[in-house]
């Protein structure tokens, strides 16, 4: 079934993804494995002490973190020794970084609408940084312009985790997800299980599929062939408010659930996601 033709309103949308977040702020970081992995963690901690080398500043790097979730991102760019605003619509969020952060002295909070980051003065970050957070706003290309609009001349803007758009209609993605998929080894004692019946079931009680296939309990998402992120699109909105891309790496992402061996054999050959960097003039 097609995305209905008419989506829901935007505020009602922000709404969706700002229950769905205070909901599973507690429970994200372990039923994210594919970002949760040392491959995978160690691959941005290098990516984010990169971006913060580029702000090329004596003092502290100042970043911005635009939608930091449970904080992934903002870890990293702790660790490069930057201080760091998250930002982000979910206020349980926001409390589960304050806790994880505070100690540091080099970190706040900041509630944002989902819409803008108006909050904030032109200019006022060195780094502006988002890792897997376009494909949950409904206007990204709006907030992109944002996040150009706040980083200050000579800054960095950093853009993460996206799949990048040939990766939607590759047949040879698919032969790889095919191969490394492992799953556990079956056993009779499954049929025994209740629980899965249930999983089997439980979406056919979820009411809001029944006018909405594509309908998330994590929000509005952007992760279908026909609806996804654009790159494209994002650096030229990025472009158009003075920001040159500097570097793009194109990498496959490894997630726990995958076969490592079959992994490390695709690495080379295969790409889905992209890492995206621009300085502002």
């Amino acid at each position: 079934m097609a995305r209905p033709v008419s989506p829901a309103p935007v505020d009602d949308r922000i709404a969706h993804n700002v229950q769905a977040y205070d909901t599973v702020a507690r429970t994200y970081d372990a039923e994210h494995p594919e970002i949760f992995n040392d491959v995978e963690q160690a691959r941005l901690a290098q990516a984010a002490r990169d971006a913060v080398a580029l702000c090329a500043t004596s003092a502290p790097v100042r970043a911005l973190d635009v939608g930091s979730g449970t904080g992934n991102l903002t870890a990293q760019l702790l660790a490069a020794g930057a201080t760091v605003v998250s930002a982000d619509i979910s206020t349980e969020c926001l409390r589960l970084v304050s806790e994880r952060f505070e100690s540091t002295g080099r970190h706040r909070t900041q509630q944002i609408d989902g819409r803008s980051l108006a909050i904030f003065a032109d200019g006022s970050f060195d780094l502006v940084a988002c890792y897997s957070v376009l494909h949950h706003v409904p206007d990204y290309l709006s907030l992109v312009e944002e996040m150009a609009r706040v980083v200050r001349p000579g800054g960095v803007l950093y853009i993460d985790h996206e799949r990048h758009d040939a990766s939607w209609h590759d047949p040879v993605r698919d032969q790889f997800m095919r191969e490394a998929r492992a799953f556990p080894p079956k056993h009779w004692s499954r049929f025994f299980r209740p629980y899965n019946y249930w999983k089997r079931i439980r979406p056919l009680f979820v009411w809001q599929r029944w006018f909405d296939r594509r309908w998330m309990p994590e929000g509005d998402l952007h992760i279908w062939p026909d609806d996804h992120i654009e790159w494209a699109k994002v650096e030229a909105r990025a472009q158009a408010h003075g920001v040159t891309r500097v570097a793009v790496r194109d990498y496959l992402l490894y997630d726990e659930h995958f076969d490592r061996g079959v992994w490390e054999r695709w690495q080379g050959r295969l790409t889905d996601y992209r890492m995206w960097v621009g300085r502002k003039a």
